[in-house]
């Protein structure tokens, strides 16, 4: 089967490079910037076809409404990029995903898919997104979205640090 191939290839770019977000070289936390930050914590799993977690991660990091936080998984023949941009008003909190997946085939070549989904969120409430969609569900990414000053400091990361 394709897809398990794909991710054992994406099981083994996870064991050395981990998941990388955008950075966001301007931040640095001043009171201003901390009243508008959000803390989004991603928790990337593999599963395998019994649905058993075989690989997870766990990140968090450091965002600013309208500005994109990105995780790129990487495997031999499967490439899977995610952006989250959060759009915080003052009645409804949202991210927008936009998803871009590379499969290269063997005889059909690679084949580019792309979709974007808005998805409303509440604070402190974890929700499931599946990058490969919810018929496949392989790969699923378990996420919370925070705001900065209510996280503990010492348990938040930044990119830049």
């Amino acid at each position: 089967m394709i897809l398990s191939v794909c991710l054992a290839g994406v099981l083994f770019f996870f064991s050395t490079n981990g998941i990388h977000a955008q950075e966001n070289p301007g931040f640095e936390r001043t009171p201003e910037q901390r009243r508008h930050a959000l803390v989004i914590e991603i928790d990337a799993r593999v599963l395998n076809e019994e649905h058993d977690i075989i690989w997870n991660e766990i990140q968090r990091k450091i965002g600013m409404p309208g500005i994109p936080v990105g995780i790129r998984l990487v495997g031999a023949n499967l490439m899977v990029a995610v952006q989250f941009t959060p759009v915080i008003r003052q009645n409804i909190n949202v991210l927008v995903a936009v998803v871009q997946i590379w499969i290269d085939s063997q005889g059909d070549g690679v084949s580019y898919h792309v979709s974007q989904q808005t998805i409303p969120i509440d604070f402190d409430e974890p929700f499931y997104f599946f990058p490969l969609g919810t018929s496949n569900p392989s790969i699923e990414l378990l996420m919370t979205v925070n705001p900065y000053i209510a996280a503990q400091p010492d348990t938040v990361s930044s990119s830049n640090q």
